[in-house]
């Protein structure tokens, strides 16, 4: 796909206060400050009380362990228990980054609590034969060992049959996990999932290794005179498991990673981790840049289940202290990785000849299957399908089963903020099995539901998110700052490195170059290893402007030379410092830009550039003050501001026509959505409801749907759900009135209307913040489609 396909966005220069960039100023080591503060201040970063423990980790108060509550103390008490009575126990994991550095986590934690082998085990799903989460086969195989106790990691709050199976076999289960939550409390001794935490928690979006070093660590502070090494030896597992799973990086999972990558630095020094040591020589990385973790440690940690089902032994990678033993494995891991880049190249090939027979402009989601694909490099190529065709790509195999009862199995990755959860899960009555969060899931289902399954995902997308036509925006890479070639280097990248570690929610700066050009331009592409020849490309450059005489040093994965535009560009880079020194290569630590997108000048219109529906005008960063081609336009009465954020094309339409009518300028100016819990939204309209029908007073359809920050259709659903609750809602003119008759209610008709009512809530909310980060360009074609029509 060509690059030319993106949608080309830029963050507005919104300059912070002077006080905030004195304040940046002064974690920026005699550095100017200027363009961190800016991106900063970009990403709502505004408190200098914040500020501070966001930049340094000394200043920064982690959470408790025991603000999981009630939870985390069952927790402790059933791990002391066991390890009073001398039972058994076994960690339950899983095959991912995420997995192998949780059960590592646990593995060496709680082994200072328990002996290992002898009454602490693990045990690794194979994920080519068991999937993901607990099984029937792997619980019954653990209790015939003896064990009493299993810990899970990453996975198991939805397991709710394999738990009863495990408590009939005499084995209890405690749950760490971070995925979606089951509608009711499983029946184990303790669940530890930040999901039943508040959204604003600190602890909210800890991922699976995080929340099992909470664990070990409420274990650690209740018996602290047991335990031989420093709790924070483990800090470097929780880095690589944090940033390997992409999850966002605020709050604890922020402190946790910044103080990881910390740890890693002394762990490698100590030759503590001689696993970890030896992968990153081997993918010629050192381990101090949050990169090092996601483009190094984390695909070759995933490469192996994908490659070999059987995962198990990363977790001895990562945990033995023994240098000849973790080498071995160390090189059986890059072998791994050599065999995954090989079959993920041959099936995106493969996916890009069947893609050439699609009709994309009626396509809303990518569907395909083939028999001979190897299902665990789909979700590595349905995320690069889905980000270089812009629609959400699900990729089945049925790994040669031709028959008539074949299951598929495979991967599905998202896009411009489509939640993928909800879209598959909506599915749910074709899948055989289904799994994931709002950018990835696994599923499989039977072959024969496959064309269905198609038919009904595509239609449940137009149903909901896309452009007026049916399909969905084009993919959007985001410039966060305007520089120059000459600027690039130590300075700026001191700067941007105060923002790190960078992951969902804080992605890497990317800088936009304006009026460029390349030279020095070469690719290779062969990689060997022991024997393993894999093909691959990349393309070394030195990027140029008119800021200086000499260029900076660049590369571009995935592409060869001839990409590159002849002529004047304009190129999206992030800047990177590479660490590794390897003088029998000849390689030295460097700065130097990895492109991200480029196009040429002579192609398409430079950002900023007026267009013909320059009386549309983005002001969703400020409210009163907006601009335009760098042009401030205050908000008068020429200028008709949108001021609620819409949740359908159809609420923008009639601003459109307003406008037009009117003969104004419409801005667009909805600050970010700040979403209330959907359970919370329930709760207040009950609230609403109690009130109104103690006292007798009305209230409007508006007034209410106002208080809440719902819709009208939204609202209906919830007057339902309330009328199964023994409520009467009765209107009068433009008012409510509602009484409570609670011989009248009906508590399992409640319930289902309850859980639509939040599903509704859920989806509008979603919808408020895909129109939130719809790129300018979007909103000006519906315009145009809108006049047109």
């Amino acid at each position: 796909m060509s690059q030319q396909k993106l949608e080309w966005q830029i963050q507005p220069n919104i300059q912070p206060p002077e006080v905030f960039i004195e304040e940046v100023k002064h974690y920026a080591s005699g550095l100017p400050g200027h363009y961190a503060a800016q991106l900063l201040w970009q990403r709502g970063i505004r408190d200098t009380t914040q500020l501070a423990g966001y930049l340094n980790p000394n200043l920064y108060q982690p959470a408790s362990p025991f603000e999981f509550g009630q939870e985390m103390r069952w927790a402790i008490e059933r791990l002391l228990e066991a390890r009073n009575s001398g039972e058994k126990v076994a960690i339950w994991g899983d095959f991912d980054a995420d997995g192998i550095t949780s059960t590592s986590i646990l593995w060496d934690g709680l082994g200072q609590f328990f002996a290992q082998n002898l009454q602490l085990s693990y045990y690794i799903p194979n994920r080519l034969t068991e999937s993901h989460g607990l099984n029937d086969n792997g619980i019954k195989a653990l209790a015939e060992s003896g064990t009493k106790l299993i810990v899970t990691c990453d996975t198991g709050s939805t397991n709710i049959s394999e738990i009863e199976y495990a408590q009939k076999l005499g084995v209890d289960i405690i749950v760490t996990d971070h995925h979606t939550l089951p509608t009711e409390r499983p029946d184990v001794k303790a669940i530890i999932n930040p999901r039943y935490l508040p959204p604003e928690h600190p602890m909210f979006h800890l991922s699976g290794v995080a929340v099992a070093y909470k664990l070990v660590e409420a274990l650690y502070e209740t018996l602290p005179d047991v335990p031989q090494q420093p709790l924070e030896d483990l800090l470097d597992l929780v880095a690589i498991g944090l940033i390997a799973d992409l999850v966002q990086l605020s709050g604890d999972c922020r402190y946790l990673a910044q103080r990881g990558i910390e740890r890693l630095q002394q762990q490698l020094k100590k030759r503590n981790r001689p696993g970890v040591a030896r992968l990153l020589e081997l993918c010629q990385k050192s381990g101090d840049r949050p990169t090092d973790i996601s483009f190094g440690l984390g695909p070759r940690i995933n490469a192996v289940s994908r490659i070999q089902g059987d995962a198990s032994f990363c977790v001895e990678l990562l945990t033995s202290r023994d240098e000849k033993r973790t080498q071995q494995l160390a090189t059986e891991t890059e072998l791994a990785n050599c065999r995954r880049k090989a079959l993920q190249k041959d099936v995106a090939l493969d996916v890009n000849k069947k893609l050439a027979q699609l009709d994309l402009s009626t396509t809303s989601v990518i569907v395909l299957c083939d028999p001979q694909w190897a299902v665990g490099v789909l979700g590595l190529v349905a995320g690069q399908v889905a980000q270089e065709t812009g629609r959400p790509t699900v990729l089945l195999s049925t790994e040669g089963d031709l028959s008539e009862n074949a299951i598929a199995l495979g991967s599905a990755r998202s896009v411009n903020q489509v939640d993928l959860y909800q879209l598959v899960n909506a599915q749910a009555h074709l899948l055989h099995r289904f799994g994931g969060h709002p950018f990835a899931a696994g599923l499989s289902l039977p072959v024969q539901k496959i064309p269905l399954f198609t038919e009904a995902i595509n239609q449940q997308l137009r149903a909901t998110v896309g452009t007026p036509d049916g399909t969905p925006l084009p993919p959007i890479v985001q410039a966060d700052l305007v520089c120059t070639v000459r600027e690039l280097g130590k300075d700026l990248f001191r700067e941007l490195k105060l923002l790190e570690p960078c992951g969902m929610g804080n992605p890497v700066p990317k800088l936009l170059i304006q009026n460029c050009w390349f030279e020095s331009m070469w690719n290779s592409n062969t990689q060997d290893f022991k024997g393993t020849k894999v093909q691959y490309i990349k393309t070394k450059f030195k990027i140029c402007d008119d800021s200086c005489e000499t260029g900076f040093e660049g590369i571009w994965w995935g592409h060869y030379k001839e990409d590159l535009p002849k002529g004047r560009c304009d190129a999206i880079v992030e800047l990177d410092f590479n660490s590794y020194e390897n003088s029998t290569k000849g390689i030295k630590p460097h700065y130097e830009v990895r492109m991200i997108a480029v196009r040429s000048l002579a192609q398409t219109h430079l950002l900023g550039t007026t267009s013909q529906l320059d009386w549309i005008l983005d002001c969703r960063e400020e409210s009163l003050v907006c601009s335009t081609d760098a042009s401030p336009v205050s908000l008068h009465s020429s200028v008709l501001p949108v001021r609620e954020c819409p949740s359908s094309w159809d609420e923008l339409q009639v601003w459109f026509r307003r406008a037009q009518q009117t003969n104004r300028k419409l801005a667009i100016a909805y600050h970010p959505p700040e979403p209330i819990p959907p359970d919370q939204i329930w709760l207040q309209l009950v609230g609403i409801a109690k009130y109104l029908s103690r006292t007798g007073e009305t209230a409007s359809d508006y007034q209410i749907s106002q208080k809440l920050g719902i819709s009208d259709r939204t609202l209906q659903l919830g007057l339902d759900a309330l009328s199964h609750l023994g409520f009467f809602v009765k209107q009068l003119d433009w008012n409510f009135q509602i009484s409570f008759h609670p011989e009248e209610s009906s508590p399992s008709l409640a319930k289902n209307a309850i859980e639509q009512f939040i599903g509704a809530v859920q989806e509008e909310q979603f919808r408020q913040k895909y129109f939130y980060q719809v790129p300018l360009s979007a909103i000006r074609a519906m315009a145009t489609q809108n006049a047109i029509s």
